[in-house]
């Protein structure tokens, strides 16, 4: 019997190590696994690099509380200055920075879920973000390769799964973290309830089992800012 629920956040991390790449879903702090985001802290991963929209928020809350703890090596995101952690650490030179426009980090994830290794874009013709990167002509214009991004392991919100790891979000919940449940060896979500198998209509879900391999329940806390 397929069942992909397990009983607590150290049960979903087993076997994150250190080094390991960590998608991140969410938009800025809607839709952000910030329970399982801190359970790293818990099962002792470091040296992490970390894939996200953004740097986190709150200090003592999800992405910004896991760099306070000293365990992210580099941040890969859109936009990183919302966090004076991450501001701080970056300045002292404790932490990396991979910024990527935030279209070309949506297109690198959804790359690597479909087994697509790299693709052209226009976005960043011109900049320093196409440094040391590969470009091409086509049709009289250029354009800059961006590679496929790939995790060790994705971390998700959704709102609702059954017992196989099919996954239902609720509004702008759904953001990011469809395409990073595809983009991962290992993924793994948390939600604020289950259903019964067959109550989740194909319309309802925005992430097949498939892509999923633990699902965890967790209580939703809303952190004021």
């Amino acid at each position: 019997m397929i069942d992909k629920r397990v009983e607590d956040v150290a049960s979903a991390l087993r076997g994150i190590g250190d080094g390991a790449t960590v998608l991140v879903g969410g938009f800025g702090d809607v839709g952000q696994p910030n329970t399982l985001i801190e359970g790293l802290i818990e099962v002792g991963a470091r040296e992490l690099i970390l894939v996200a929209n953004n740097a986190g928020f709150a200090p003592t809350v999800g992405l910004a509380k896991l760099m306070a703890a000293g365990r992210v090596r580099k941040l890969v995101c859109s936009f990183p200055k919302a966090s004076p952690v991450f501001e701080d650490l970056f300045r002292a030179g404790k932490i990396e920075l991979e910024i990527v426009a935030q279209g070309t980090l949506a297109e690198r994830l959804r790359a690597a879920g479909a087994g697509i290794p790299a693709f052209y874009t226009r976005t960043t013709v011109g900049t320093s973000l196409a440094d040391g990167k590969e470009t091409r002509e086509f049709n009289g214009k250029t354009y800059v390769m961006e590679q496929a991004l790939a995790g060790d392991v994705a971390l998700v919100e959704a709102w609702r799964a059954d017992r196989w790891g099919n996954l239902s979000y609720r509004g702008s919940g759904q953001n990011f973290n469809p395409v990073m449940a595809t983009a991962a060896a290992l993924t793994v979500a948390q939600v604020d309830g289950f259903v019964a198998l067959g109550e989740l209509t194909p319309g309802m879900i925005g992430t097949p089992g498939i892509y999923v391999d633990r699902v965890v329940r967790v209580s939703r806390e809303r952190v004021v800012q």
